[in-house]
């Protein structure tokens, strides 16, 4: 099959780069081409830039009424498209079809149809002064927007930050990540049929530093980036972005632990915490890719963990049989390697470690388990984003959270208690914005999402990912001239 042409998306148009360059998406897990992708530079980001700013005074306008069927709209249509567009997503990330299926595919519907609906719950804040002064509250729209999103899941975290930004009257430039662009061109795609307005939603394929990605941070007229990915990718952004003055939400790397006590159900938490590490082979930033276990219960620990992690079936991500499939790319393979050659010179390998035997082809590894790690190991201290999981002894809880907040990182954690007292001791003391007792991964799109330290600034969810994408307007008049009434 021949690869496909995977064109920007500006002005409610699918156009090739200016340049006339492509790079190539690949397929990682068979390392066929599956699409010849436009390569954006500074004079692509500037089209949509400017597509996007003709779109704004229309678009801003509409009612919040108007903008909320629309979204539905796009979320039927996802809806209806949901096993076509999970096969892409599959062929384009290595993820298997059971996840893009059941998990990322749905959850990009729920973005659109929670936002939309979000939008219609606001309620108009009026206030009178001590003085009866009349004071009335308007959420209004940043501008055009500029979203950097990344390969890990790529759709639904491109709708996580598409779906309030259209709720709130902006108009969107998205650069998605470079390893997987073809879903956003499904949703480009979608947008179109759903009757979007040319230029409201635009996509700019290809690279960051040097190219697109720096020239849509850079541009004067984008009024805020939202950016999820890698830290020093965001303390460049953060960096550039600052001549602007730009409104700022970053989701970046984490180093999640997941905290086994000695009164812990084993029976719960130890599925729980193969599928913390493994899931999406690990490439998830809340991944529990550090395991705590309180000496007393460590040598159960250790042989339960390893029955349960053998049960991963590691192969093709189009199999429905597949829990794991392949890492994003050969080359990122490579990089979790090292970190896996680093471990067997220092530490002691449990399991896995490995290509598997019987896939000669894709960027698949076997996953893996190192032991009596260290806290000073570099692979405890840094973000390895794939299938490694590292095995820690304490033994006090003072010991477990002191070593749980000892790394830069800050974005979840998790403990497996039975005692409500020392459940509530881990939620108070450890420095993470998401914390779950008993649980891992569990999410809702009405609370705050995002980390503390170097794991991000900001929130999104709910409410928070409203605030955000506006601007707030407070307007006053004398007791005499009734505000409410204007505005209700």
């Amino acid at each position: 099959m021949s690869a496909e042409s995977c064109l920007h998306f500006i002005g409610g148009r699918f156009v090739p780069a200016k340049s006339g360059q492509t790079f190539p998406s690949i397929n990682p897990a068979t390392e066929e081409v599956l699409a010849h992708v436009a390569r954006g530079q500074s004079a692509d980001v500037e089209e949509a830039v400017q597509s996007a700013r003709l779109a704004l005074t229309s678009w801003s306008k509409v009612s919040a009424t108007e903008r909320s069927k629309l979204m539905h709209r796009i979320a039927d249509l996802l809806e209806a498209e949901r096993a076509e567009i999970a096969r892409l997503e599959s062929r384009d990330n290595g993820k298997p079809i059971s996840e893009t299926m059941e998990g990322d595919i749905p959850r990009a519907v729920r973005n659109f149809r929670f936002f939309g609906d979000l939008i219609l719950k606001e309620q108009p804040f009026h206030h009178r002064g001590a003085d009866g002064s009349n004071f009335y509250v308007r959420r209004e729209p940043l501008g055009v927007v500029g979203l950097i999103t990344p390969w890990n899941l790529p759709l639904y975290l491109a709708t996580w930050k598409v779906a309030p930004a259209l709720a709130t009257g902006n108009t969107i430039v998205l650069k998605p990540a470079e390893l997987t662009p073809l879903s956003a061109n499904a949703l480009a795609r979608i947008m179109q049929k759903a009757g979007v307005p040319d230029g409201v939603f635009n996509v700019v394929h290809g690279f960051g530093a040097g190219e697109a990605g720096e020239a849509l941070v850079a541009h004067p007229d984008v009024r805020a980036i939202s950016f999820t990915g890698e830290t020093h990718t965001g303390a460049a952004i953060m960096k550039t972005a600052a001549a602007h003055l730009k409104k700022l939400s970053f989701e970046l790397g984490g180093k999640g632990a997941s905290v086994i006590t000695e009164d812990a159900d084993l029976n719960a938490a130890i599925p729980a915490c193969v599928r913390a590490a493994f899931r999406n082979q690990g490439q998830i930033c809340l991944a529990g890719s550090r395991l705590l276990v309180h000496e007393k219960v460590y040598t159960e620990v250790i042989e339960r963990l390893q029955q349960e992690t053998a049960k991963i079936r590691v192969g093709d991500p189009l199999d429905a049989q597949t829990s794991m499939g392949a890492v994003i790319s050969l080359e990122h393979r490579e990089r979790i390697e090292s970190f896996i050659a680093y471990g067997k010179q220092h530490h002691k390998l449990l399991l896995g470690g490995s290509r598997p035997k019987n896939l000669s082809k894709g960027a698949f590894l076997e996953p893996t388990i190192f032991v009596d790690v260290p806290q000073n190991s570099r692979m405890v201290q840094e973000e390895i984003f794939g299938p490694v999981l590292t095995v820690q002894k304490f033994s006090s809880d003072d010991v477990a959270i002191d070593m749980v907040n000892d790394t830069r990182y800050g974005l979840s954690a998790s403990v497996w208690t039975n005692n409500d007292a020392r459940a509530k001791k881990y939620a108070e003391n450890v420095r993470t914005g998401l914390f779950w007792i008993n649980a891992w991964f569990i999410r809702d799109l009405s609370v705050p999402f995002g980390g503390m330290k170097h794991s991000g600034i900001g929130r999104e969810g709910g409410r928070w990912s409203l605030d955000f994408y506006s601007e707030y307007k407070s307007i006053a008049a004398p007791a005499s001239q009734n505000l409410e009434k204007i505005w209700t």
